[in-house]
């Protein structure tokens, strides 16, 4: 059963993205795919885990390397092939200058608490290496970036969200705790959605 939890994410964002066309919908239905799962998988892990850090340097070094993001995205656009009907895409998928700031609102401060509690929490190991929950959450950001940038881009974008997912499990075995990766993933959506806003307007 624990394995199977990721299905319904997966779905969600599919339906929302490439059949419902709205980015509002595939977000809500991301997170309401997610809580269902973890209900259904009856998870114990505690939701105060969230909020618990041992060491406050692994907090400032998670929130350092991960708002680059948004900004190495911003400047290397040209290399990462950003398509440059963006703005209307983006329009497309109901994101207007009259939604973009409710939309950044809700991802950076729903979204990393949901994820974190799911990939790292419930999915999440203690082991050294690379684990399944790493690939998979890199995983579903391949329908996000479909058809935005080359396909090189994907790939390289994907390599680079499994060792993400495995840098904020590693510091979640160091500290103990989740806080940590949550303001580091916080820090990561403002940057990368500010650079699409600002690439989008």
């Amino acid at each position: 059963m624990k394995w199977l939890t990721p299905v319904l994410p997966y779905l969600a964002v599919g339906i929302g993205l490439f059949w419902v066309h709205q980015a509002w919908l595939a977000l809500l239905g991301f997170h309401f795919a997610i809580i269902v799962s973890l209900l259904l998988a009856r998870s114990r892990i505690p939701v105060k885990l969230l909020f618990r850090s041992n060491d406050l340097r692994w907090v400032a070094l998670s929130v350092l390397l991960c708002s680059s993001s948004g900004i190495f995205l911003y400047f290397f656009r040209s290399s990462f092939g950003v398509i440059g009907n963006l703005p209307g895409q983006t329009e497309s998928f109901g994101l207007t200058k009259d939604t973009w700031f409710a939309f950044i609102t809700y991802f950076v401060f729903v979204n990393p608490m949901v994820e974190e509690y799911f990939w790292r929490g419930y999915l999440g190991s203690t082991t050294k290496g690379l684990y399944i929950s790493d690939f998979l959450y890199a995983g579903f950001h391949a329908l996000i970036l479909w058809d935005k940038v080359q396909p090189g881009s994907v790939i390289y974008s994907l390599i680079m969200l499994v060792l993400a997912g495995w840098f904020w499990r590693q510091i979640a075995r160091e500290d103990q705790g989740l806080l940590a990766p949550l303001l580091g993933h916080m820090a990561a959506d403002l940057t990368i959605l500010l650079a699409v806003y600002r690439m989008s307007i």
